[in-house]
């Protein structure tokens, strides 16, 4: 059982930084990859960013490519989403996965989800 709860989100205005955690719980973290999703109102559920277990593959949305940089330290349990260049359209609630498998991120095919938090980007 891994359970993730995700943190640093906020207003900002257009241009600016945003630096996302989620935290999770339990000793076998480091094996799972993770993967930032986000959904906007109105909208359906998408994806973001995909990480391997190690750190060592990483993955983007064509919409966040260049801007969006996603890391884990596996000592600290973490996963983090750092947003530079933020548009309105970024807009949504964020939320950190977990998947055995590296290939299932990209389906949003993941076993265990936090519960988000809201990131408002104003222009």
């Amino acid at each position: 059982q891994v359970q993730l709860v995700e943190s640093g989100g906020g207003l900002v205005q257009a241009g600016g930084s945003l630096r996302l955690s989620c935290a999770a719980s339990g000793r076998t973290f480091s094996s799972y990859a993770m993967g930032w999703f986000r959904q906007a109102p109105g909208k359906e559920r998408e994806f973001v960013a995909a990480i391997s277990w190690s750190g060592a593959s990483t993955y983007y949305a064509d919409s966040v490519q260049g801007r969006f940089t996603i890391s884990r330290d596996n000592a600290k349990n973490t996963v983090y989403l750092q947003m530079n260049s933020l548009k309105p359209e970024d807009t949504a609630v964020y939320y950190c996965a977990a998947s055995q498998f590296y290939r299932n991120v990209f389906d949003s095919n993941m076993d265990y989800w936090g519960k988000g938090t809201l990131v408002t980007v104003s222009s």
